[in-house]
């Protein structure tokens, strides 16, 4: 074997060689950061420090690139270690909050800076996030004068959030900008569109974002995964539109596969599953759930969003989402858990009355309807300008759990809707239902007062009226009745008013009851009819329709036809020796099926003597399955007692086949 060279020694380094200086190190440091090589940056940052601590531009480059790798936690402890220096670092720190989903702490480091306009933009977005958007709103217009790029997406998105979606086409008159500038903005505007109910001019905007996406995205050479993920929500917002439109089935197609395909965004995922589960409601409640399990955290026990989905999505989008859970396990008669969701529901919204209503229904499921209807009182006294759908809760709450009078007074309180036509006829056959007649009779003048005063086009007055006579001559007052078709009558000339005027007048003044009589057009063909001789008569006998149309065949054709023969009833045939007087007991219901079948059948034990040793003492036995020459010789020379051995050997050792079980098929449709 031939030897091996030996290694040359390493030239050690020179002690004289200077180490890079600091232009150097923030050339390097600049080049890194130019090519978005974050990580690289870090470590050339760490370099200047350790040749000149405290180096603020350092510090700073330091803590933008670890921002821009997405470590955060690395970015704020390197903000914390440079508090002896004299630059400010609350703008980088409040970013870092706004990341970590602290909102709340970021806001409040913002609100002591100077307005800027970095901070003002971060602000914006904050607030956008905490669902205050009115605020947002109002911080995109004071930075319009900036010119800051792409401001008019946000501005956008926080009017179609704070429900001013009307003002969206004038703001972008004002700013003159057209819609399809760029796909994020047409996307916005489709939803102020949906927001107006203009579905189909929604659709074909959403088309156009969804083209010129592909065409911006294609131009930066992105994959078409990737690409598919950018134009994911305006996926989910067409297949939004075209259920709002009744096209359900290709609505459910296109939310299906949105979730199939798992090319989403996590967001738009959410949306998806969300809507799919509304659309097809209680159908499928165990897929509904598995498909929800896919947004929460994957280590959690308890149903959590995902931090990226709960980063991303508004309070407005989350609660339908939370919602949707709850009502999943109302369904799945999962109490436990629906019980400990909405426990901490009331936490995570605050400003919202979706908690309490999910509360209540929780209580309903456990047969606590006394204990809802409590708690929904006591939250409208309690704030009363979140009141009107919480009574309205109550109130169905109360009459499903019949209890009239409670679901009465709920309504009541609801001033905006006391003159509607459905709220009165629920009013008084609630109070009705409940006894309480004057009550009753008194939503009814209320409503008739209303109408009479209000200057509308659709006004309600004579349906009310007609239906508050009907009322009052149901219960006894004739008077009060009569003087409402009376003035139905003065006022609108409606023929039935004027029938119920004289069929309630007749009762006590009979001349006036003819007197109005007389405004009533005489019908055709009344003339010739002899009232006097007509009420003499007995009056006409009833004829079968069959009968009638017999006879006018008859007469049509001028011949009589015969009457059918009528079908001789014949006595039922008994079996032989049957007593229908005394039947005796009922046959077996079960005697069709096979006895195997049967709840009586009780299956042979098995003959223990059958394993007993016969023969001599000493004697070898062998076993069933092993085969031996005597007994080959015996069968042979015995086939009947072969025969017989064989039968009963099969009937011993052979079991029943049993029905596959539920659990087992349910498996296989897996």
């Amino acid at each position: 074997m031939a030897p091996k060279p030996k290694e040359k020694p390493k030239a050690a380094a020179s002690p004289s060689q200077p180490p890079p200086s600091i232009e150097d190190l923030f050339t390097s440091l600049n080049r890194h950061i130019q090519r978005s090589e974050f990580t690289q940056a870090v470590k050339v940052a760490n370099q200047v420090l350790s040749a000149a601590p405290g180096d603020e531009d350092a510090i700073r480059c330091k803590v933008v690139a670890l921002i821009k790798a997405d470590k955060i936690e690395e970015a704020l402890s390197a903000i914390q270690s440079a508090q002896k220096v004299s630059f400010d670092f609350s703008f980088y720190k409040a970013y870092c909050l706004y990341r970590q989903n602290k909102l709340d702490e970021a806001l409040e480091l913002l609100e002591k800076q100077d307005k800027t306009q970095p901070s003002m933009l971060l602000e914006s977005q904050i607030l956008y996030r905490l669902g205050k958007m009115d605020a947002c709103v109002d911080i995109c217009r004071n930075l319009q004068r900036a010119k800051i790029d792409s401001l008019e997406i946000n501005l956008v998105a926080g009017l179609v959030s704070a429900g001013r979606a009307s003002e969206v086409q004038g703001t972008l008159e004002a700013i003159k900008i057209k819609a399809t500038s760029s796909f994020e903005l047409a996307y916005n505007i489709a939803c102020s569109l949906i927001e107006g109910n203009k579905l189909k001019d929604a659709e074909q905007l959403l088309l156009t974002a969804r083209r010129i996406g592909q065409e911006t995205l294609t131009e930066e050479n992105l994959a078409d995964d990737d690409i598919e993920n950018e134009l994911a929500p305006i996926a989910v917002q067409l297949a939004y539109v075209h259920q709002l439109l009744g096209q359900t089935q290709e609505a459910v197609g296109s939310y299906t596969d949105i979730i199939n395909r798992n090319l989403a965004d996590e967001p738009s995922l959410a949306v998806a599953v969300n809507n799919l589960i509304a659309v097809k409601g209680p159908k499928d409640i165990s897929d509904g759930l598995r498909k929800l399990d896919r947004l929460k955290k994957k280590d959690s026990q308890k149903f959590e969003l995902a931090h990226a989905i709960d980063l991303k999505l508004s309070p407005n989008q989350k609660e339908p989402i939370y919602a949707n859970r709850v009502l999943l396990l109302l369904h799945a008669n999962k109490m436990d858990q629906a019980r400990e969701l909405v426990s901490v529901l009331p936490e995570m919204f605050p400003d919202s009355v979706m908690p309490v209503l999910l509360q209540a229904a929780v209580l309903v499921r456990e047969n606590k309807a006394g204990k809802a209807e409590e708690m929904l009182g006591q939250f409208a006294e309690t704030f009363p300008e979140k009141s009107k759908i919480i009574l309205l809760a109550r109130a169905q709450v109360a009459a499903a759990g019949g209890h009239p009078q409670i679901a009465a007074e709920s309504l009541a309180k609801v001033p905006d809707i006391q003159h509607m036509p459905a709220t009165v006829a629920t009013l008084v056959t609630l109070k009705e239902r409940a006894g309480d007649i004057n009550g009753a009779a008194a939503v009814l003048d209320s409503a008739i007062k209303w109408w009479k005063s209000a200057m509308t086009e659709d006004n309600q007055l004579g349906v009310i009226m007609r239906e508050a006579a009907s009322f009052k001559l149901k219960h006894g007052k004739e008077e009060e009745a009569s003087q409402l078709y009376e003035e139905l009558v003065k006022s609108h000339g409606d023929i039935e008013a004027l029938v119920g005027l004289i069929t309630t007048v007749a009762r006590a003044n009979v001349e006036k009851a003819e007197a109005y009589e007389k405004q009533l057009k005489p019908l055709p063909g009344l003339k010739g009819v002899d009232v006097d001789a007509l009420e003499k008569t007995s009056g006409a006998k009833p004829v079968d329709s069959a009968s009638r149309g017999g006879l006018a065949d008859a007469q049509e054709d001028g011949k009589t036809k015969e009457k059918p023969k009528k079908k001789r009833k014949r006595k039922p045939r008994y079996p032989k020796g049957f007593d229908p007087a005394n039947p005796g007991p009922p046959p077996d219901p079960e005697r069709w099926l096979p006895k195997r079948e049967r709840s009586s059948y009780r299956p042979k034990r098995k003959d223990k003597r059958a394993a007993q040793v016969r023969g001599s003492q000493g004697a070898v036995v062998r076993d069933k399955s092993e085969p031996s020459a005597s007994a080959t010789s015996s069968n042979t020379s015995n086939p009947k007692s072969n025969q017989t051995t064989s039968s009963k050997g099969a009937s011993q050792n052979a079991e029943p086949s049993r029905p596959q079980s539920k659990s087992s098929r349910k498996k296989s449709r897996k």
